[in-house]
Parts: structure tokens; sequence; C-alpha cells
């Protein structure tokens, strides 16, 4: 595990432990709160990337270039 220490405005502090004692939170949810956010950020913020550089291609494309990389792997398995 790692520590961290954040800069949090007072407005987002009070929102989110509100929420989490509206929810009956326990001790340790608000690093789970946060992991849990910066994870779900990270997944859009690829989501968005792939969506940008794959934007020109038909979804035909798209499935091909899919199923080369998954032959890939299984290939670099056996």
């Amino acid at each position: 595990m790692t520590r961290w220490n954040l800069v949090i405005s007072d407005d987002t502090d009070r929102s989110v432990r509100s929420y989490l004692a509206r929810t009956g939170g326990k001790k340790g949810d608000l690093s789970r709160f946060v992991d849990r956010a910066v994870r779900q950020a990270i997944f859009w913020e690829t989501l968005d990337s792939v969506w940008e550089r794959n934007k020109g291609l038909s979804p035909g494309e798209v499935q091909a270039l899919a199923d080369e990389a998954v032959t890939q792997v299984r290939a670099s398995r056996s």
C-alpha cells in the first residue's frame, strides 16, 4: 500500500464525507472511495483515447485488429 497526501477543496471534502456518512461509511471507506474514483477515471480516459485513436476505422477493421491482438496473445502463451 502507498500513502498519498492530497489537497482537496473544502467543498469536495464535505461532499465526500457527507456521502460516506449517509451511506454508512466506516473506517477506510474514504481511501476505498478515492481508489475507486481514480481507477474509474483511468478507465474512462483510456477508453476515450482508444475511441479517439480508432474513430476513423470501420467496425470491421476494429474487430480485425482485436482478433489479431487476441491471436498474438494466445500464440505467445503456447
